[in-house]
């Protein structure tokens, strides 16, 4: 990974950092590494208190063109779903533009629980479940624009933004050139051509973009429950549908799925040709990225060998699809 992609900031920077954001001090330093993004640390304050915090790339970094800002919409996300009911970690601070880093941060509460990734409880398929209805009621916030405002990449309709957001990944292979099962002309051509199945959907809605085991923390004190949704870093204003991509990521999404049951608890959600359509393009969408954000971030070739893999066959199983539903069914 380019040196570059993450800050460092040594233990008396962020000492006077915490100082002046919550006014108590630092006394243990633990770096999270997991993140491509963002660097990340576990403080545990003179207050007793343990903290998370996140800060921003290098300003000079250069990124994915949907990357800008990430932790403004973030914040936003934070807030918006805890005010939804919907298990978040608690934002604490969130500064931007921030006079002595030059860049923005956030501070959360520490979560106590396991990582869904890291653990195998039992009785996955509740989990599923509940994991479902809180999707439903994190989409269920409603904004004023589609798209990405914190970077700039909008639309007054879902399709003119959801084209603005994929053509901005498409022009994103000019500076990263990337292996791709089709042109990024042609990519782009099937998936305006497909996109007017786009205009069902009317109303911004809050979409996390981003929900896989690693980004969803569990308490096991008792019996297993979902403690909190994180890492809202690719969150948009979009349709509700797109969030069923990443938890069946590779894969499609089965009627019996209890990730759909739960949703359908909160919210009614029916999988008409149209909607599987929609979901479709979403998946497009997502492989894309998984392609070409590899080319800032120079993932470790040995781990990332075969997601790339996955991501490239999934991505033309998806396009072949696209050309199939297209107008005389031939791309």
């Amino acid at each position: 990974m380019d040196s570059r992609t993450k800050r460092r900031l040594s233990d008396a920077e962020l000492d006077a950092l915490l100082r002046r954001a919550l006014g108590t001090g630092v006394v243990a330093v633990t770096e999270l590494t997991d993140g491509y993004a963002n660097a990340v640390w576990r403080l545990k304050l003179d207050d007793g208190r343990e903290v998370v915090l996140k800060l921003s790339p290098p300003p000079d970094l250069d990124q994915l063109s949907y990357e800008r800002n990430l932790l403004r919409m973030e914040a936003a996300a934070y807030e918006l779903a805890a005010q939804a009911g919907v298990p978040v970690a608690t934002l604490l601070r969130a500064g931007f533009d921030d006079p002595v880093l030059g860049g923005d941060y956030l501070l959360l509460d520490a979560l106590d629980g396991v990582s869904w990734n890291e653990v195998k409880p039992e009785g996955e398929e509740a989990l599923r479940r509940e994991l479902g209805r809180h999707l439903a009621r994190f989409n269920a916030v409603s904004g004023e624009i589609f798209g990405y405002p914190h970077a700039g990449i909008v639309g007054a309709t879902w399709r003119q933004a959801f084209l603005a957001m994929v053509g901005a990944l498409v022009g994103d292979t000019e500076r990263y050139p990337t292996p791709l099962p089709r042109s990024p002309g042609e990519i782009m051509a099937l998936i305006e051509a497909a996109s007017p199945v786009l205009d069902e959907v009317t109303t911004p809605r809050l979409v996390h973009f981003d929900v896989w085991p690693g980004n969803v923390f569990l308490d096991v004190s008792g019996p297993p429950r979902i403690q909190a949704i994180i890492d809202h870093e690719r969150a948009f204003w979009g349709d509700p549908l797109a969030e069923f991509v990443t938890p069946t990521i590779f894969g499609e999404l089965a009627e019996d799925d209890p990730l759909l049951a739960g949703y359908r608890e909160v919210t009614p959600l029916e999988l008409t040709p149209a909607a599987r359509a929609r979901i479709d393009l979403y998946r497009a969408y997502l492989y894309l990225i998984l392609l070409v954000e590899n080319g800032p971030r120079q993932y470790p070739e040995k781990e990332y060998a075969r997601l790339r893999e996955a991501a490239f066959g999934s991505l033309t199983a998806v396009l072949d699809r696209l050309v199939g539903a297209s107008p005389g069914g031939r791309g």
